[in-house]
């Protein structure tokens, strides 16, 4: 059995021929979640599964006003060099968050990691969209599960599946 919250982590590019897809699996899976009472979810702000997480979070929320979504951002310049619609939509998402937490003030070389340590450390599960053994997704998928936190991965096959 899960706590109350859930953390997200994954790809920033998703292939455009899987986006609808992850976006599908993305609502169904925060809908189960709901149906477990788990109600916090934290997001990292980063461009593509990030997005798609937090966005499918505030749209949970306009029928389960009790969903709280807390940016767990690495620090304040993340959106800097991003294109202008993208960071227009970074910060349509933060206004709209319940919290914003910044881990830096200014980039630095461990900011990011430091963001998904804390995600997961405060979270009792975690979805991922990680197709490699490499980068970021699988080093925060590797520390929730040595933290023996679930993860839920919709890159894989069956990755929709059933919320345990």
């Amino acid at each position: 059995m899960y706590g109350s919250s859930c953390c997200f982590t994954g790809h920033r590019k998703i292939p455009e021929a899987e986006r609808s897809t992850v976006q599908k699996r993305l609502h169904q899976t925060v809908k189960a979640l709901l149906n477990r009472d788990i109600t916090t979810f934290y997001c990292g702000g980063a461009l593509g599964f990030d997005t798609l997480a937090a966005q499918a979070v505030l749209k949970a929320r306009r029928f389960h006003p009790q969903v709280k979504l807390i940016l767990a951002l690495p620090c304040r310049d993340q959106a800097e060099q991003w294109r202008e619609a993208d960071r227009l939509l970074y910060e349509s998402i933060k206004r709209r968050a319940d919290e914003v937490v910044y881990l830096s003030e200014r980039y630095t070389r461990g900011c990011m990691f430091e963001r998904n340590r804390y995600m997961v450390d405060h979270s009792d599960v975690c979805v991922c969209y990680c197709l490699s053994d490499q980068g970021g997704t699988a080093y925060t998928v590797r520390y929730a599960r040595r933290r023996g936190v679930p993860v839920i991965n919709l890159a894989e096959e069956g990755g929709d599946q059933k919320i345990p």
